[in-house]
Formats: structure tokens, sequence, C-alpha cells
């Protein structure tokens, strides 16, 4: 049977059948026409994260980004609103913003100079007695998303009936309370990104982030790089208090380093790290031991990764964002975190851990990619052989509250995952 023949009978098949519990087809990761039905029931009718508040802090801050193929305009108003608009003119069709990001007053078509306000509003266009008795501005704004926030996260949606935003992350939005605390006091900005593609598939990438299975094996250069107090730290892998927990709405949180998941909560044991001695010296010349203290635990930000489906990590010190380019490829960016008025040499600390890990001469980011780009590859071999999603099923356990809660290295989240792709594609 070829590729090819093999890819129709998969398109026939129900999400029923290409998901099951502990496994998933593999035409999920290779399938043109899967690819196109995730962009249009997945990313086209849910919340997608779009931009953190501090990348818009001010009237007129802008930055572009991508949901599925659609590009958008994430930008605040005079109102202080923040809004989601299509970055297309209703004119012609041209995007109207190319800078990823800045200030702006307006924004204006390139092709026929059709200029926009802040809030999407149509407020003028060149040589208007063409239109008169046939046009009215007021009818012909850039299209709004629906658009909510919490706890400094933008999402935007497509689908004006969908559930409040709160509603859709449920559980999650503890650990995100609880992401926020690497502050250490101060709320969290942005401190610059990089970008990069890998030849996969976007699923293979959401699978990743809560994967603890992976990290000693595919990251032992990493591990063999840092010092040995980090290495302690980071050796999860026989913790009994390092779970990952399955949030529901495809949502997942591993935790890697359980003393550091409430970083509010200092018992006062715990010894800071010899690398980061001269930033505790250089603080306590100007704080009291007690914040210091706190700023340095919190450098290398939360101790666990939280997933939010569908294309946004909150991952430790850094967000990671997926966009799915095409049924084969998917470009990411790697967003480093930091205190916002807190002291610049603990801001320079925390990028320079992210440089050693995400960056992209780093030693995490090119070692995932080149896995994810032999998922990809494999795919196409054995196309009757299921992805295995299975690890942790003989311990699972479901919490109080629902969750469903086994060991870090365990596929709990990514079967949570899985199990709202399916309900997803369903309807």
């Amino acid at each position: 049977m070829s590729t090819h023949e093999y890819r129709l009978i998969a398109t026939s098949k129900s999400p029923e059948d290409l998901v099951q519990h502990d496994r998933v087809d593999v035409s999920l990761y290779n399938d043109p026409a899967l690819f196109e039905a995730e962009l249009e029931k997945i990313f086209y009718r849910t919340w997608v994260w779009v931009a953190h508040e501090s990348e818009v802090r001010n009237s007129g801050d802008f930055k572009t980004a991508t949901i599925g193929r659609r590009p958008v305009i994430v930008v605040r108003d005079k109102k202080n609103n923040i809004n989601v608009l299509e970055n297309r003119c209703r004119h012609r069709g041209a995007t109207v913003c190319e800078k990823h990001k800045g200030n702006a007053t307006g924004f204006t078509c390139p092709y026929h100079s059709w200029s926009y306000g802040l809030d999407g509003k149509l407020r003028a266009l060149p040589y208007p007695d063409g239109y008169e008795g046939i046009l009215e501005k007021s009818e012909l704004p850039l299209t709004s998303l629906r658009v909510e926030s919490y706890a400094g996260m933008v999402f935007a949606s497509y689908n004006d009936e969908i559930e409040p935003l709160e509603d859709f992350l449920g559980g999650a939005r503890h650990w995100m309370d609880l992401f926020m605390k690497q502050g250490a006091g101060y709320p969290i900005k942005t401190q610059g990104e990089h970008k990069f593609s890998f030849k996969g598939n976007w699923k293979i990438q959401l699978e990743n982030t809560t994967d603890g299975y992976h990290f000693p094996i595919v990251h032992k250069s990493f591990m063999s790089s840092v010092d040995e107090e980090t290495s302690e730290m980071l050796s999860f892998m026989t913790d009994e208090q390092a779970v990952t927990h399955s949030l529901g709405n495809g949502h997942s949180v591993m935790v890697m380093v359980p003393e550091h998941v409430d970083l509010d909560h200092d018992d006062g044991t715990e010894q800071l790290q010899e690398r980061f001695a001269h930033v505790t010296e250089e603080l306590s010349k100007t704080m009291p031991a007690d914040q210091v203290r706190r700023i340095v635990r919190s450098l290398h930000g939360a101790g666990f990764n939280l997933n939010l489906f569908p294309n946004i990590a909150m991952s430790m010190s850094f967000f990671r964002v997926l966009r799915p380019v095409s049924v084969t490829e998917t470009e990411i960016r790697h967003v480093a975190l930091g205190m916002d008025g807190g002291p610049e040499i603990a801001n320079r600390e925390r990028m320079r851990i992210h440089e050693h890990f995400q960056g992209p001469f780093g030693f995490g980011s090119p070692d995932d990619a080149e896995a994810w780009d032999r998922v990809q590859r494999g795919s196409y071999a054995g196309v009757d052989a299921p992805i295995l999603v299975n690890r942790g099923l003989n311990r699972e356990i479901t919490a109080e509250n629902g969750d469903k809660v086994s060991h870090a290295t365990d596929e709990g989240g990514m079967r949570g995952a899985y199990d709202m792709w399916k309900r997803m594609m369903s309807q």
C-alpha cells in the first residue's frame, strides 16, 4: 500500500478510531487532510495564546502573531483595551502590518493606503469620490477577534460563542498563578525571543513539554554542561514528588523541581547555588536578605512545565509558542522572561540561563529539534504501527479535584491533549 493510499484511508477514519486512550494513529503526524481539519476545528475554534500583556504595555504598542495560518495584530488602543485584529486590509486583502513589534498610531495598507485606527476602524481611504454611495467606512473595520486575558496572558478566538477563557483554562489557572511567582514580587515581563522551525508536525512538539521521559536522554549534553547543583536539582527521574497532572481541556503540567513549585514557600533549608554568588553579593548591597534570597531562588523560574492546549507552554522560565505551518513544518518561538522593574543583574542572569538551554546556540533546543525531526521522518515507516502514549497507565490515579496524576516521566499529559484533540475533531 502506498503512503498516498494510506493517507486516503486514514482520513476517512473517525477521530475515535485515530485516537485511543493509550495510542494514536501515525497519520496524525503526516496526513495533510487531517492537518487542514485541525486548523478549522481546533485553531480557529478555541482560545489561542497571542501575547503577554508586557508586550503591549502602552497605547499603540503592537505585535503581530499568527493563529493557524491567519495573521493577526495584537494592539493596545487609546482606551487601554487590547484588541486582536486580522492583519488583512478589507479592500484587496494585503497585510497592513509587517513589523513583528512596535508602536503605531494606526495601520495603513501599503497597496492602496486604506488606513485603520488602533481599534480596527477604517479611518480614511484615498480618492474617496469613487466610493460615494457604495461604501460606508463604518461597515469595513479590520476583523476583530474575541479577546480575554488571565494572569497577563492574552488569548484570542475566532469563535464568538466559545466558553469564557477562565472556564477553558480550568485547573490550569492555579498553575498559571504559581508560574507568575517567579517574578519574586515583581511582575513578569518578556525579555526577547528567538524563532526557529523544525520539519515536523505541531503535535510532536506539543507532546514534548510534559514528556519528562526524554529529558536525561536527549539532554545528556546539557546535563553534562551544568554545575553539580543544577544537575542535582533537575534529576527528577526517581523523585516520587515529580509528577504530571492532566488538567482537562488538553492542558497538563509536569513538576520537575517540587521545592520550586510555589516560590513563595521557603522553609530556609535550601542552600543558594554557588554559581549565583555574584548576584547574591551585588543584591545584598541594597536589599534585605529575604528579598535577595527570593530573587536568587527564582532565577531558574518555576519548578514545572505547564502546557496550555493548543499552542503555548509556560516552561519553567520561558514561553514556548508553537505555530503549525504545514502538516510537516512547525514554527517555534522561545520567549525569555524577566522581572519587570527587578534588578538588572538578576534579569541578565536569567537571560544567560535561557541562552544556555533554550537559545539558538544552547544545549537544549537543537537536541529537541533533532528528536522532533526524527519522529517525523520515522512516521512514514510502519504505517500500521501506532504512536504509543501508554507510559504510566499502570500507576495513574485520579485526584480529588479530577486531575489524572502520574509520574513526571509518564505520558498522562499527552493522553489528556489527545483526548481534547479527539473531542474537538469530533465536533
